[in-house]
């Protein structure tokens, strides 16, 4: 992160705590692509990505944040190194796949009569 954003070092942990304790507190503690839950004890698992990746814009209803799992953050930043090896344009807050919808647990209970 360059000097430029947010100055020295510890005035970026400042503020990326505060967003990141505002995030936490708007939305629900799942990631926002592969729908894994979180509680307290594996919450430092949850990042907080900026949508269009500028990490300056923070606006206070969290319109520029989503919740993603290290995994998916670091799946959503790497389609940027990607894009240099492969030549595939990529856009910020482009989303080129679908949020998870399947529950597996949706017929557990006829699934347990049998």
């Amino acid at each position: 992160m360059s000097s430029d954003h947010f100055g020295t070092s510890a005035n970026y942990k400042s503020k990326e705590q505060g967003y990141r304790d505002r995030a936490l507190k708007l939305f629900p503690w799942i990631c926002g692509r592969c729908a894994r839950e979180f509680v307290y004890s594996n919450i430092k698992e949850l990042t907080v990505h900026h949508v269009d990746h500028d990490h300056t814009n923070n606006p206070q209803d969290g319109s520029n944040w989503e919740l993603l799992c290290i995994y998916c953050h670091d799946n959503e930043h790497a389609k940027y190194t990607d894009q240099e090896q492969y030549t595939r344009e990529v856009k910020a807050g482009e989303n080129d796949h679908q949020a998870a919808t399947h529950n597996p647990f949706a017929d557990l209970k006829s699934m347990l009569k049998k």
